[in-house]
């Protein structure tokens, strides 16, 4: 019997080749939008380098804060293209990695690390700039290699939960996570929103834009317009 907060599990299912690349070139925005405006970690986990993107399957870590002994396991055991996601629990005492496992996981050909919790070789991973790497911040102050932890079990990233194998997709807004079940649906109506927005952005300049929603919905919510100075 497994024990909860310290196993590994070296299998996932993961998302076809094809059903990553279509969701790569699409604005997390419009992705969020199509799950309710949900699933997204929260807005402090963001990119190193505003142009970083990522897309790939989960490949979820469970840390002590400040420990990354199963984040070096991980990086170990990912394939190319997975997307490591870490549930630090949010700490940013202690960082959970560096400029030389960010070269390492580049090396190995991962797609990226999303961290719930600080990275440290700012610098360096920023010069290196060839592996998306997304943090909720940074600290000097290196980690433990003391476990426990787990490996490929759903986790909590930023106040969104992953399961591994969903999709991850980063840009410059952040982060959000397609689950795998749902993904085939959600891609069809991202890119129908997608496709939409650009006719809005036609319509702007080209005039045309219509604006005849906001009073109806202020209507609609009963909101008093008065044509008048507010006296006070």
């Amino acid at each position: 019997m497994s024990i909860p907060g310290n196993r590994i599990f070296k299998k996932i299912n993961r998302p076809s080749q094809e059903l990553i690349a279509s969701f790569k070139n699409l604005p997390t925005s419009n992705i969020a939008d199509n799950m309710s405006r949900m699933f997204c970690s929260q807005a402090a986990i963001s990119p190193v380098r505003p142009e970083m993107k990522a897309a790939g399957p989960a490949f979820t870590v469970k840390v002590r804060p400040g420990d990354n002994l199963f984040l070096h396991k991980a990086m170990d055991m990912a394939e190319p293209g997975d997307v490591l996601v870490v549930d630090g629990q949010g700490e940013t005492t202690n960082s959970l990695l560096g400029e030389i496992m960010v070269r390492y996981a580049l090396k190995r050909g991962l797609g990226g690390i999303v961290a719930d919790g600080a990275i440290r070789d700012y610098d360096g991973i920023c010069a290196l700039g060839r592996l998306p790497v997304f943090a909720r911040g940074y600290s000097p102050m290196g980690p433990y290699k003391d476990g426990p932890g787990e490996i490929n079990t759903p986790i909590n990233c930023g106040g969104a939960i992953v399961k591994p194998g969903d999709i991850v997709v980063g840009d410059a807004d952040g982060v959000v996570y397609v689950p795998l079940a749902d993904a085939e649906k959600i891609l069809k109506a991202t890119q129908a929103k997608s496709a939409s927005e650009a006719e809005i952005f036609n319509d702007i300049e080209n005039g045309r834009y219509d604006r005849t929603w906001v009073d109806a919905q202020l209507t609609r919510i009963g909101t008093e317009v008065i044509d008048d100075y507010c006296k006070f």
